[in-house]
This record gives structure tokens, sequence and C-alpha cells, in this order.
């Protein structure tokens, strides 16, 4: 067989899209070659209850099944985020539109509350009383003007040695006041932060109020059409650098030689290749099992309650409000976002397993959900890489995890690029040049 490229990509990772923009890496022009990519990202309403095995099919009351674009695996984009990034540097957004998420909501005491994440916000939220409402602020005018370079605006907090939980006291900040600034503004999934230094929780609370002071409802979007639209963008992108695709390919082996990868064969045929991206799926042998996510997808015929009948939202339940050690998380999506037909709601339930009886510990929020016409619960085990890859060259992603947002799957990424090329991930190499046409630098 005559394909002989640098590289090739077998992932249903969303984000491994994103090699797909860069037209160089350290000085290799690289050509790709798709083996089983784009595949699952989302179906329709028929084949979501084929996946599922239900014995019906979808009722009338839910209208055409080509009305719907179920996202399996569903996560907003912060505005201000990493990946908004990525897609305007590569201007991957002329082939995307988006929509504004609603808004963000975090639950307490078995009710949901919108999330203040604004001085004016946290003085108005019910989520606090008026003594805390105002140490809050104070707390969120540090945040807004710290510049970890500038340390005259430290006051007294050391961001390299300060713990979060010292800098909390500092503000005399209550319980309740923590869990929703840690899990629904830095949006940690653990209590682990509390004991390491607060630079990162510091940054990603900024990043949570400049991604909000975007657009105003939620620091939150969404594409129309679904997160399908995400490797559709980058592909077209790919494709003017003379990106190859070989789709619905079954994968047989992959081939190594001296144990290095040299190609990966499909239907009898290898695809030559010199370093290979995949998610862990296709390499047991090379991935450790670190966990389990229970995603429960519900669709609705109506907003989620105590919303202000929100076509879109996320809520995020702290640990600590349900007695548990990783947070709870509900997205919602709806016919505003052409993934659903009209006057129906999608809303997405999701958490890491703890327990013998997933179902039971996400019990909470799916009770902010009823009535639900039909739920389908599926069961993801969580892998990671056990070798970085730089020996075999094979570079393997880790799994999704219960987030509602594209950071970690980001963080991912550059951690991957890192191992592949050497070198940090630098967003000023995405840009694309005016005269970068067909994988043709400017002379």
């Amino acid at each position: 067989m005559y394909y002989s490229y640098s590289i090739i990509v077998m992932s249903d990772i969303l984000l491994s899209c994103i090699f797909l923009s860069l037209p160089q890496v350290n000085g290799l022009v690289f050509v790709r070659v798709f083996i089983d990519v784009f595949t699952r990202a989302y179906i329709s309403l028929p084949q979501l209850y084929k996946r599922f095995e239900l014995p019906d099919s979808p009722p009338e009351s839910m209208g055409r099944g080509r009305d719907w674009n179920v996202d399996l695996i569903p996560k907003f984009l912060m505005a201000n985020g990493q990946l908004v990034k990525m897609l305007l540097y590569t201007e991957v957004t002329r082939y995307l539109d988006f929509k504004v998420v609603e808004g963000s909501f975090v639950y307490k005491g078995g009710k949901i509350y919108k999330v203040p994440s604004t001085e004016t916000e946290a003085l108005a939220s019910n989520l606090m009383g008026m003594f805390e409402k105002r140490r809050f602020r104070k707390f969120l005018v540090f945040v807004a003007n710290f510049d970890e370079n500038d340390p005259k605006t430290f006051e007294g907090v050391d961001p390299k040695v300060t713990t979060m939980r010292d800098v909390y006291k500092k503000f005399d900040l209550g319980q309740d006041v923590i869990d929703f600034t840690g899990h629904a503004l830095a949006l940690y999934r653990t209590d682990d932060y509390l004991d390491v230094p607060c630079l990162e929780t510091i940054n990603r609370i900024k990043l949570y109020s400049e991604s909000l002071a975007r657009y105003g409802k939620s620091p939150y979007l969404y594409p129309l059409y679904g997160l399908g639209e995400l490797p559709q963008g980058f592909a077209r992108l790919s494709a003017i650098y003379g990106g190859t695709y070989m789709l619905n390919k079954p994968v047989e082996e992959i081939v190594m030689e001296d144990g290095h990868v040299v190609g990966v064969k499909s239907e009898g045929e290898v695809a030559r290749c010199k370093q290979l991206i995949c998610d862990p799926s296709y390499i047991q042998d090379r991935v450790r099992k670190a966990g389990q996510v229970i995603r429960v997808i519900c669709i609705l015929s109506h907003p989620i309650k105590d919303t202000n009948d929100a076509n879109s939202c996320q809520i995020i339940i702290p640990q600590n409000q349900v007695n548990r050690k990783s947070d709870i998380y509900v997205c919602m999506i709806s016919y505003a976002h052409n993934v659903a037909a009209q006057g129906k709601y999608i809303a997405i339930v999701s958490t890491t397993v703890e327990t013998n009886e997933p179902e039971a510990e996400i019990e909470p929020a799916l009770e902010l959900l009823e009535p639900i016409d039909q739920k389908f619960v599926s069961l993801s085990d969580l892998y990671e890489p056990t070798d970085d890859g730089t020996e075999s060259q094979i570079f393997a992603s880790s799994a999704y995890d219960a987030t509602t947002h594209f950071e970690t799957t980001c963080n991912d990424i550059k951690d991957i690029y890192k191992r592949m090329t050497g070198s940090d991930f630098d967003f000023e190499n995405m840009k694309r040049k005016q005269n970068d046409v067909f994988g043709e630098d400017e002379q």
C-alpha cells in the first residue's frame, strides 16, 4: 500500500482534531490520515434507542428522528477558555455557530441557585446571608484585582505558598460559600485543591469571571447542532493542508517494529505512520483503569424548575451537599440549539462512580429533572495511559471525565502535544498565516 504518512489520528476524542489544524510542528509538515474518527460524537434519537437496546421505537410525541442530535458526552465551552482560543486562532469558527448557555446554577440544601460570580450578583444572591455577601464581595474584588506578576495585588497572600483553605479563612468565608466557589466557579471536582497553593484556583475563578463577562448570561457556549460540529470544523480546515480521511475503517492491528509504531492495519492493508494518536480503547495493553463515570441522558418536555425556564443551563451539585467525594453535574440543552425536536430538552447527568450502586448516586440530580420522558443510563470506564509514548510513539489520550466543560480535555491535548514534540503547546503557533493555503507557508 502506498500510504506513508507522518501521523495517523485514530480517536473519537473531539479535541485530537486540534492537531489537524497545525500546518507545521517543529518544522515537519504533517499529513494526516483518519481511521474510525468522528463516528461517535452524536446520534439521532432512533439510534439512541437502538444503542441502549430499548425494545420500543421513539414515540411520535418526540417528533422526527432527524430533529435530534444527542451528544453522548456533552461538554460546554468556556467563553474565554482554551478551546475557544484554539477555535479563534485556527479560524475554525468560520465553520461553526454558537449559542450562549443561559445559566449556571449550584445546588444547596435540595434547591438550586444561580451562581454569583460578580460583585453585584454576590450582593443579590439568596445563597448567603447579609454579612457573608459582603465578605464574598471582598473576596471577588481581591480575585479580580489579582495579578500574579504584581506583588502589590497579593494582599499578604503568597500565591505559590498560601493554600486556598487559608485564603478562604482570610476572608472568613463559610462552608457553603467555599463549596460553590471551589466547585461552581473554580470547577474543581473534589476538595483536594484546598491544601495546595492558591494560584491555580485564583486563575480558575478569574477565567470563570472573564468568560461570564463576554456574554453576561453564563460563561458557557454550545455549538448549534451539537458537539459533532467541532471535529467537522477542524476536518474542513485540515483538508486545506492535504489531510486524507479513511472514515469508519475497522482497526485490526497496530503494527509495531522494534518497539515503535509503524502503521495501522485495516481490512488487510497497512497505513504507514511515524506517530499515532488514539484514545485508550485501541491500546488496552498500554492503559490502566482509573475509575468509572456514570452518565444518564434524560429526555424532557419542560425546562428544569427554578432556572427561569432556561433553554440551556449547567447545574453543579457540590460533593459536600450530598455527602460524596466528587461532584454531580447536570448539563441541559434543547431545541434552541437544534439538537432536539421543538419543545424538547436533553439533560445529561454525570458523576464519578464511588459505590456499587451508581444510579443511586445521581438520584439527587434526577429529582431536579422530574418528570423525565425517557432516560438512557451508561457506565464508562476511565482509562489513562501507562507510559508517555516517547518510546513507542503511540500517544494515548485520557478518557473523558465527568465534568461538563472542555478545560480538562484541553489540558490533556496540550500534554499529548508536549509528549509528541518535546515542546510546550503555543497558541501563537496555531494562528493561520494570510497566505497559508494547502499547507504552503508564506515564502
